[in-house]
């Protein structure tokens, strides 16, 4: 039996705090927009959506099996999304 050493925090838990909101915030400014795949084309998204649904099993779809829940998701897409993006901005 081997002795076993106590636990000391690793990766982000031993960081100091700042450190790990700084290198998490640049996860947003890695790419810009514009180079997006999805934010670029609307269609490329539906269409890949469209394929990873097709992955998974019909009675394992919650939308296929809950119409007011893909109903609701998709108010809030509209809602979210700003409006030269085709939502309303809110």
């Amino acid at each position: 039996m081997t002795a076993q050493r106590p636990k000391t925090p690793r990766g982000f838990a031993a960081m100091d705090p700042e450190r790990v909101k700084a290198i998490a915030s640049m996860g947003g400014k890695s790419v810009p927009r514009e180079k997006r795949a999805f934010s670029v084309s609307t269609e490329n998204a539906a269409a890949a959506g469209r394929k990873g649904g097709r992955n998974v099993a019909a009675e394992s779809r919650s939308f296929s099996r809950d119409r007011e829940l893909a109903s609701s998701a998709g108010r809030k897409a509209r809602v979210i999304r700003p409006p030269e993006e085709g939502g309303s901005g809110i």
